[in-house]
């Protein structure tokens, strides 16, 4: 190699600049300030586009923050007791579906919120961070229209094959908005009936009286039955036989009237016991109805009690002993005056 070669070899390669790096400001800017045309011409991957991609995180993380802390006071209102509508229990939203407010119970409504919240921040936080992610392989000269349409394809499949996992989810979450039932509440969901123990936005379990633990896809659920909210109405059906429906109708109402006067049992007692007369006659006489609206957490007591008082008044007023004896005796009608000797077939 000839020593021209050498000498052309040992000196530094420094190019002009192109002429795109002349008209672009960035370019030329750090060309001015380096005297480097290669990380001048450089500098739109080297500087430009990390900026851009942090910016776009920043700007991300800011977001998510920013309705973060809107849901958290959303639900930190909701638990002190100022709810928008939308996330009002479903007895408050109806006023004769209630008593007073302050049966309401303020831990219930708190869960619901945090619930509510707890779904409404992973939403947020998949819908920011997506948009964030679509944006930063933009930056890189990533083509989204094949990306986006292999992910709806993969949608559609996931679909189609979880559907049921998404039935249950949004079942679950309307069923949180609309508080149709919550922990500790008396259910009827079908072949499922007890009390509530836990609510999930999947799966609802449910203690049974026989003491059986039932877990229940939401997505399963097609009607409830909840006991326990606003009032009860207990009803109670007596059979009294070829009795005088008068007669019975005051002993019951005396015997009725009694509940309501127990001191126990009063704050439980929304409306006095009403005494409606004959609701059916069968073969083996008349039956009386006797009704009260009571709160949905004193129904059992009171219900139990009034048809306590209700059997020792007939079984008192002798009423009993003839619908036994008519039993006894088909062809007997027995009556409080009767006398012996008047035939098999009754009085005449």
């Amino acid at each position: 190699m000839s020593p021209a070669s050498l000498i052309f070899l040992a000196e530094p390669i420094d190019p002009t600049p192109s002429q795109d790096c002349l008209t672009n400001t960035l370019c030329k800017t750090v060309l001015d300030a380096t005297d480097s045309v290669w990380f001048a011409e450089g500098s739109y991957w080297i500087l430009l586009k990390p900026l851009r991609v942090a910016l776009i995180l920043l700007l991300a993380v800011i977001a998510r923050w920013a309705l973060h802390r809107t849901i958290n006071r959303l639900v930190r209102t909701t638990t002190e007791g100022s709810v928008p509508t939308m996330l009002r229990p479903l007895r408050e939203r109806i006023p004769s579906a209630s008593l007073t407010p302050e049966e309401f119970v303020p831990e219930r409504r708190r869960q619901r919120a945090e619930a509510v919240g707890s779904v409404l921040r992973s939403v947020v936080t998949a819908f920011v961070f997506g948009i964030a992610l679509l944006m930063t392989l933009r930056e890189f000269s990533f083509d989204l229209a094949p990306l986006l349409a292999s992910a709806g394809i993969a949608g559609v499949a996931l679909g189609f094959g979880a559907q049921s996992l998404v039935k249950d989810l949004i079942a679950g979450l309307f069923m949180l908005i609309e508080d149709q039932y919550g922990v500790g509440d008396t259910v009827d969901l079908g072949e499922a009936t007890g009390v509530v123990e836990s609510v999930g936005l999947r799966v609802t379990t449910v203690r049974d009286g026989r003491g059986v633990l039932w877990y229940i896809r939401n997505g399963e659920i097609v009607r409830v039955g909840n006991k326990s909210q606003g009032w009860a109405l207990v009803v109670v059906d007596l059979p009294i036989g070829f009795a005088g429906t008068e007669e019975a109708n005051a002993v019951l109402r005396i015997a009725a009237a009694s509940v309501a006067m127990d001191p126990d049992l009063a704050p439980e007692i929304v409306e006095p016991p009403e005494v409606l007369g004959v609701e059916q006659i069968t073969v083996d006489g008349a039956v009386i109805r006797t009704v009260v609206k009571t709160t949905a957490e004193g129904q059992f007591a009171v219900g139990r009690e009034l048809r306590r008082r209700l059997a020792e008044a007939l079984e008192n007023s002798g009423i009993t002993a003839r619908i036994a004896a008519a039993r006894l005796y088909p062809g007997r009608l027995p009556q409080p005056d009767s006398t012996p000797g008047t035939g098999q077939g009754g009085a005449t």
